[in-house]
């Protein structure tokens, strides 16, 4: 059916796929070996932060607040603000649903 000669000329060609076929599936391994590693490192972060995260919320406010004490001890203006805002805004709710002349347009 097939020469002898063109029969060696496959079979040469055969190997020589399937050489390059087992390169390329090692490249292919350790291609995904080098991507599959920053996502082992997220799974076993959050893995380690299910397991302390009851933990955590308890210790959230007193690290807040030591944070805030060491990162930014000069921006004492900003944490007044953000600690009377609630209550200003609230007056001045209260103070423009209280007086009927706030109200624009007709009734």
């Amino acid at each position: 059916m097939y020469p002898q000669r063109e029969l060696r000329h496959l079979a040469f060609h055969k190997a020589a796929l399937h050489r390059r076929i087992g390169r390329r599936r090692a490249e292919c391994a350790a291609a995904a070996t080098g991507v599959a590693q920053p996502l082992a490192w997220l799974d076993r972060a959050l893995t380690f932060w299910r397991r302390l995260s009851p933990f955590t919320k308890f210790a959230a406010v007193p690290l807040g607040f030591l944070l805030k004490r060491t990162l930014s001890p000069r921006l004492k203006l900003l944490g007044s603000l953000v600690k009377w805002a609630p209550l200003v805004l609230s007056a001045v709710r209260g103070l423009r649903t209280a007086t009927p002349s706030s109200r624009v347009g007709p009734r």
